[in-house]
């Protein structure tokens, strides 16, 4: 795939229209009012589909995973896994939205993301039929607000091994206790998955990991008010703090403490899952940043000429469009991937989260430099996708945790 389909083309126009009349106009209320972007985000779901087509794809999964189940115990062969169509279709029609939104007000992605995607993955990646059932569909249709709780104060690229939230076993139930910080959707979260160790005496490092579900109202459960920070100012973030917060087994992912099927593969995989979408959010920031950058530099006037004429000018535009070549290219890998049902190994995911967010925020930096005082001023739009820009390089994995695992990946080999 080299190019998008007219049928994806036709579908990016119409979320284009759609960004154009319903935030747009909005935008000063999403990122410095006191607007969450949730109910701009199920009118964007409903009005393409979404929520519908996420229905229908969860609906065939738990099919085909009662299919296995069910020749597992009868002791039959499990039918294989229904072959893709091969167009992308699926993958393009969650990509394309991202694309379009992180264009214009990235963080609405990032709520959207961890909720759609994040927080339903966990579930989806280790929980029982009966829990997927449970909480999975309302997450994917954003009829509920999702939030993924993995950091806290003390820990951030050392997650495990820093981590001091705890499961207590209690008869047949569990005390939950801990905070945790930087949690996207914190605030307004309706479902959350909560990650801890299990507290059996045991030094902490040997300790398992374990997930939760929660819901809003639990007993011991507060959520923080948005908290202030540097960008993604659309996409709320919060603290969490339990304390004895009491759940039964069956909102343990996985109804089991097996480590093999319990929060630590679990996270992983969410995590990439997570650093693979990041090239989806940096195509969008990008191919705004050189469209605003082109058109400053035709109409920009210095020393009695256009500024596109200067050369040193025309190096900054040069280096942004091999930016967007590259990471268009990488996005379009991820829809060939997805119709092959291929999935991603961590090291690529990490390749791709390193080099998409290092160029976002490269290319956004460099479109300030190229408006000057302009770009310093919130008027231009640069001034906000630079500072928006900037966390790709930090959530998901900082750059330098993805340099980590790449390097490990190619040492085993």
């Amino acid at each position: 795939m080299f190019e998008w389909s007219d049928e994806q083309l036709m579908v990016r126009d119409a979320v284009r229209q759609f960004i154009d009349k319903e935030i747009r106009p909005n935008l000063e209320e999403l990122e410095h009012g006191d607007t969450p972007p949730y109910d701009t985000l199920r009118k964007l779901f409903a009005t393409f589909g979404m929520d519908a087509a996420a229905r229908d794809r969860f609906a065939n999964q738990i099919a085909f995973e009662k299919q296995v189940a069910d020749a597992v115990a009868a002791g039959d062969q499990p039918p294989d896994r229904p072959k893709r169509d091969g167009d992308g279709g699926a993958s393009s029609l969650t990509i394309i939205p991202i694309i379009e939104l992180c264009r214009v007000c990235p963080g609405m992605v990032t709520a959207m993301g961890v909720s759609v995607g994040l927080t339903s993955a966990a579930i989806m990646s280790k929980g029982t039929i009966a829990q997927k059932e449970r909480w999975v569909p309302e997450l994917l249709t954003l009829e509920k607000v999702g939030a993924w709780a993995i950091t806290e104060p003390d820990s951030g690229s050392d997650a495990f091994g820093s981590m001091k939230a705890s499961a207590r076993r209690d008869g047949d139930e569990y005390l939950l206790n801990g905070s945790k910080t930087f949690i996207t959707n914190g605030p307004y979260a309706d479902t959350i998955v909560f990650i801890c160790k299990l507290d059996e005496g045991n030094p902490p490092a040997e300790r398992t990991i374990l997930s939760f579900v929660l819901e809003r109202g639990t007993a011991g459960l507060e959520q923080s008010k948005p908290l202030r920070k540097m960008g993604m100012h659309s996409s709320p973030t919060g603290e969490l703090f339990l304390t004895d917060v009491r759940v039964g087994r069956d909102r343990l992912i996985g109804e089991t403490e097996d480590v093999v099927s319990g929060g630590r593969e679990g996270a992983k995989t969410t995590f990439q899952q997570e650093r693979s979408g990041v090239a989806a959010m940096a195509l969008g920031i990008i191919q705004e940043c050189l469209e605003l950058s082109v058109a400053y530099a035709k109409d920009r006037v210095q020393f009695g000429q256009p500024i596109g004429r200067f050369q040193l000018i025309q190096d900054k535009l040069a280096r942004m469009e091999v930016a967007r070549l590259n990471v268009e290219n990488l996005v379009f890998r991820t829809v060939e991937m997805s119709a092959a049902g291929r999935p991603m190994t961590l090291a690529e995911a990490s390749a791709m989260k390193l080099y998409s967010a290092r160029a976002a925020t490269e290319v956004a930096l460099e479109a300030v430099q190229l408006f000057g005082g302009n770009g310093y001023m919130s008027e231009f739009r640069v001034e906000q996708l630079a500072r928006d820009a900037k966390v790709l390089q930090i959530y998901a994995g900082t750059d330098e945790i993805q340099i980590t695992h790449i390097a490990k990946d190619l040492l085993r080999r």
